[in-house]
């Protein structure tokens, strides 16, 4: 079986990364790319040399394998469902729905046509959180029995140039940034069982700061502040703060916390960072080093040198299609975050405890031989 054809359905922001940095992985190819834009789509096309169709020309080409759902994320199911009604295996950007009952809607419409699904995000696959698997699979720091996790930023009208998605059902911290959160959680820990929030928004409009609109305003229509209470499978307690309220704070993104020590894990929304872990009445100490490939700074930002791999899970998942194995990204885990999520919104609303009604398995841990193995 030669490369995985994908179609990328959506020109946006985002899909400049996936076009980038998809030729690092084997496997997979973009052949071609659509948008409700015809014009964001030929746009695309012409700078990455891909050809530009008609979304309903995407979905229905034989040449194509698999869509690359990057829409925005109130369109997400109905692409999603679209392409694995049409036989295509779909792999989306975050969050893959808005609700369980569309996530169990779309796995049975896959299913029925034998498609695999696969989302992002892909980040706990990242050299710095493999490196943190690492430790909690030899047992480091004995069971984890509890942790935090924060996030927390002053919004995303200061520099996305569209804005107003992120303030509207769908968008928020939780469900825009939390995924990262809770799936390197998952990753981590397992399973969650149950959860509790309260949940606010401190402001009912947000001025744009960045271009090119600048001065414009833009209403809130979801919560922009969740402080969540996790209950995980396995009897650990997890607090999360997933905030776009605040203007600057002290918190480590992740601590988790053990019989034996602790282990402090950089952001997830990241693929490196240093991993520290202590001992019993130990000071924190890096991990020691490994080569891990998924965690090579390999792309300038304003804050210097990261490591960026996104498009490591849809090469995964293109694996995994071929080995007829289970996907790392895969449906059930993301579909366990969105019920997670939306639970936790629910829970701000009613004010009470709710019990979730998905699990899933934690992923297989991505070494470094099998990480390599995906790149060229």
């Amino acid at each position: 079986m030669g490369n995985i054809r994908i179609g990328v359905m959506g020109c946006g922001n985002i899909s400049t990364t996936y076009f980038k940095l998809s030729p690092l992985f084997k496997g997979i190819e973009i052949t071609a790319c659509a948008d409700v834009s015809a014009e964001a789509a030929k746009t695309r096309a012409a700078e990455y040399g891909v050809k530009a169709m008609k979304p309903a020309e995407l979905l229905a080409s034989p040449d194509i394998d698999l869509i690359l759902n990057l829409t925005v994320p109130d369109a997400h199911f109905g692409v999603s469902l679209a392409a694995a009604k049409a036989g295509k295996h779909v792999y989306s950007e975050k969050p893959l729905v808005l609700s369980l009952k569309d996530g169990l809607a779309l796995k049975k419409a896959a299913d029925a046509k034998k498609a695999r699904v696969g989302c992002a995000p892909d980040t706990f696959l990242g050299g710095a959180h493999q490196r943190a698997r690492k430790s909690v699979d030899d047992g480091d720091i004995g069971k984890i029995t509890s942790g935090t996790a924060h996030v927390m930023g002053f919004g995303m009208e200061h520099w996305h140039p569209n804005p107003d998605f992120f303030f509207k059902p769908g968008g928020g911290p939780i469900l825009d940034l939390g995924p990262y959160y809770i799936a390197n959680l998952i990753n981590l820990i397992g399973p969650i069982k149950r959860v509790a929030a309260l949940t606010s928004m401190a402001q009912k409009s947000r001025v744009i700061s960045s271009q090119p609109r600048a001065g414009q305003k833009i209403s809130v229509k979801t919560p922009t502040n969740a402080h969540a209470l996790l209950e995980f499978a396995n009897g650990a307690t997890v607090s999360l703060i997933a905030s776009w309220d605040v203007w600057a704070h002290r918190h480590d993104n992740m601590e988790l916390f053990g019989t034996e020590g602790s282990l402090y894990v950089p952001d997830p929304n990241f693929f490196g960072g240093e991993v520290l872990a202590t001992k019993r009445n130990g000071k924190a100490e890096a991990l020691s080093a490994w080569d891990h490939p998924f965690g090579i700074a390999n792309q300038e930002h304003q804050s210097g040198m990261l490591a960026n791999y996104r498009a490591a899970g849809l090469a995964d998942m293109a694996a995994a299609i071929k080995g007829k194995r289970d996907i790392r990204c895969s449906l059930d885990r993301t579909l366990h975050g969105v019920d997670v999520m939306t639970s936790i919104l629910a829970s701000g609303e009613t004010g009470k405890f709710i019990e979730l009604k998905t699990t899933c398995t934690r992923p297989k841990a991505l070494g470094v031989e099998e990480a390599q193995a995906l790149l060229r």
